[in-house]
């Protein structure tokens, strides 16, 4: 079949996609391509209450790459699907709640961050918990010329401690002790990609600015935060039940907005495994 026919949903970032049913996501032999150039132009791919089980989920997204794992989490016998939900039976629960912050994924994993995420509604609010996305290349591409020499030689370190801080501002020694256990990762402030593109890596898991004051380099990290996400640069997808959306997680932040935590929000992520470092 031809090209996806898709309708731009923000000026910056995300189209929906009309004319793919589950059917197509397995069997047409374009549509992988398709997809992955659709989501290099757009960054968010929309798919409207699909209604994918755990199975069409995990076949369609094999066919667009490498998938993790998550062996803690899966429901029932997908291991490559990780549930992500508040429930405070949940193991991941507390890490959870720092989704409400900017972040990219996969920034303190071993190896490459994650190539992009595929997630499915499959328990939504009435209220809050809408996912919104900023693009970090349309942010390194707003960066003035003596901003972008400038920032192409910062690196920066992120730590587990950073995502959770916020939520524990007064942590005891043994939680802090318990986020000292994940080692932080130091990745350069701009994201030279293969394609050519650059990107900004910031978002919550930043901790500061390799080799500058703390405080200058934590009001730097905040100011870029702040000039990308704004308001008329931001997607947000309020979720219907079996809705699914890819975002490219090498050029985009993300969050969840709040939400009522004794009120079930269960959703379905597939991960698509990192094909090239943060340069």
């Amino acid at each position: 079949m031809a090209a996806l026919v898709t309708e731009k949903l923000g000026e910056y970032v995300g189209a929906e996609v009309l004319d793919a049913d589950a059917d197509r996501l397995l069997h047409d032999e374009d549509l992988p391509q398709a997809c992955l150039e659709a989501l290099e132009e757009h960054g968010v791919l929309l798919f409207r209450e699909l209604n994918l089980d755990y199975a069409t989920q995990v076949a369609f997204c094999r066919r667009l790459g490498e998938l993790l794992s998550f062996p803690k989490t899966p429901p029932l016998d997908f291991p490559e699907i990780m549930e992500i939900n508040w429930d405070p039976a949940n193991p991941r629960s507390d890490y959870f709640r720092g989704n409400t912050a900017w972040h990219i994924d996969g920034a303190l994993d071993p190896g490459n961050p994650p190539k992009a995420s595929v997630m499915s509604g499959g328990v939504v609010t009435d209220s809050g918990g809408e996912t919104e996305f900023a693009s970090t290349y349309a942010a390194y591409d707003s960066l003035s010329a003596q901003e972008k020499e400038e920032f192409g030689r910062l690196r920066v370190i992120h730590t587990l401690e950073a995502i959770l801080r916020p939520a524990y501002p007064n942590p005891t020694p043994e939680q802090r002790a318990d986020w000292a256990k994940r080692p932080a990762k130091e990745h350069p402030l701009v994201w030279r990609h293969e394609s050519g593109r650059r990107s900004l890596v910031f978002g919550s898991t930043t901790s500061h600015i390799a080799g500058m004051d703390e405080a200058q380099g934590r009001a730097l990290l905040d100011e870029l935060e702040r000039r990308a996400t704004t308001p008329d640069r931001v997607l947000q997808h309020t979720w219907k039940q079996g809705d699914m959306v890819i975002w490219d997680n090498r050029g985009l932040v993300h969050r969840v907005r709040p939400f009522d935590p004794d009120v079930p929000r269960r959703m379905y992520r597939t991960t698509l495994a990192g094909d090239e470092p943060i340069q």
